[in-house]
């Protein structure tokens, strides 16, 4: 739905009027119903932002290939909108319900990073809501630079986006895919420089680069070239048949471009396996509405109020369990040597990963420009032993990825110290941006967020 600039302005006057209302020294956080973080966060008793109205799409100008979008729209509604009209954005995340201003504050990466970087690259403009009540618009080169530039990875501790003008690619309607299947880690890596740096395979455009990790030897990039062309048979996997599965089990394969940029979500990726709904008998009455991340994100939170698992893990007599729900990212040439850690310390299989190359630096999130990384997903939970300290496995990813010179997503759990989290996470750059735009700390800090989740 394109709303308007009417709507909008209705919106964001609906928003300041909120702002007002918070009591002076509260906390200022938004009242939003939906959440695709992964780690708890502090009761707060003041009344939140109200967004109601900041979740749509503005206004869509395909002669310049860009749209105005607010803050709180959903990429759902986001790719509906504007594949319509024959156009995505540069970067769609994996899931739903992910919105366009969490992906810019919080980062967001797909198949199309190794070529267009992360979300907040495509972004031109935007209207962020300061702790200190303005709303202001900041572009790379006008008098608000410095919050543009810090926007990224900063969680809402310097802001909340209410409208971002973002660049779009024009796109075809189907994508065809090849998954190849690579020996080891090594000939991955390989095989993503050379793509990264041609943009073929084999004599064909790559248009989108994942990969999936079986096992050691077991190893799949998928590479996906857009096509005007009507494929013989496309597949459909918000069916019956799951996604990740047929990437072992077919060299080549064709979507449309709306489940192509959804593949992953009708299944969690592979998540949905851990609620039953990839047995074929529950798959068959499991309505396909409800086969989609934010249900099970729900069934998630449900479990930790109820206490399912832990029940069932006493059953087992099981000492202890800890939730690993991790992104990161490592320098390509250290895929190998993370991969190869990660099963002696974790084993947790299948990993995802998806290369990415960012065109600038960024300080809250400093990654080298130009150099191509790869983001390794992986999600689930590992048996401890009893007693074990908070965030034991946690830790070590932690620890580990920061000795390979990578970086880890904030969107989950985190245990790093303040002096090393602000020395990887921009703290000087994020504290002279708060002082002019929240001199009055009204927003939580980035530390204060993600490892103390306030």
């Amino acid at each position: 739905m394109v709303r308007g600039w009417n709507a909008h302005a209705e919106a964001v006057d609906r928003l300041l009027r909120s702002y007002e209302s918070i009591p002076a020294g509260a906390r200022v956080r938004l009242a939003k119903k939906t959440s695709n973080l992964f780690r708890p966060r502090a009761a707060n008793e003041a009344p939140g932002l109200d967004v109601s109205g900041l979740d749509g799409v503005i206004a869509i100008d395909t002669a310049a290939a860009t749209a105005d979008v607010q803050g709180v729209c959903t990429y759902e509604d986001l790719v509906a909108a504007t594949l319509s009209l024959g156009f995505i954005p540069y970067v769609v995340p994996q899931l739903r319900t992910i919105t366009l201003g969490g992906a810019v504050t919080g980062l967001g990466i797909e198949s199309t990073s190794f070529r267009n970087g992360l979300p907040h690259e495509s972004v031109l403009e935007m209207d962020i809501l300061t702790g200190g009540g303005e709303i202001v618009t900041a572009t790379p080169d006008n008098e608000h630079a410095a919050l543009f530039e810090a926007f990224p990875n900063s969680y809402g501790s310097l802001g909340y986006a209410t409208r971002l003008k973002i660049k779009l690619e024009k796109v075809p309607p189907f994508v065809t895919l090849r998954h190849v299947r690579m020996a080891d880690a090594a000939q991955a890596v390989k095989a993503i420089q050379d793509i990264a740096e041609t943009g073929e395979w084999l004599g064909q455009r790559v248009d989108g680069l994942d990969g999936t990790a079986f096992t050691p030897d077991k190893i799949y990039l998928t590479l996906a070239h857009f096509s005007d062309t009507t494929p013989a048979g496309v597949s459909d996997y918000t069916g019956q048949q799951v996604y990740y599965r047929s990437i072992k089990q077919r060299e080549t394969d064709a979507l449309t471009m709306n489940d192509y940029i959804w593949r992953w979500d009708t299944d969690w990726f592979w998540c949905s396996g851990a609620f039953g709904a990839q047995n074929p008998w529950i798959r068959r009455i499991w309505p396909r509405r409800y086969r989609r991340s934010d249900v099970f994100h729900k069934i998630v939170g449900l479990d930790e109020k109820l206490g399912i698992i832990k029940t069932l893990d006493r059953i087992k007599k099981i000492p202890g369990r800890e939730r690993v729900i991790q992104d990161i990212e490592v320098p390509l040439e250290k895929v190998p040597e993370f991969l190869e850690w990660f099963d002696a310390e974790v084993g947790m299989r299948p990993v995802w990963l998806c290369p990415l190359r960012t065109t600038r630096a960024w300080p809250v999130y400093p990654l080298e420009p130009g150099a191509i990384y790869v983001n390794a997903g992986f999600w689930g939970t590992v048996e401890v032993p009893a007693g074990s300290p908070e965030g034991l496995i946690n830790r070590k990813v932690e620890d580990a990825v920061h000795a390979l010179g990578g970086h880890k997503s904030l969107y989950s759990e985190a245990f790093y110290d303040q002096v090393t989290f602000d020395r990887m996470y921009g703290g000087d750059v994020l504290a002279a941006v708060r002082s002019t735009y929240d001199p009055d700390s009204r927003l939580s800090t980035l530390f204060e967020k993600a490892v103390r989740n306030s």
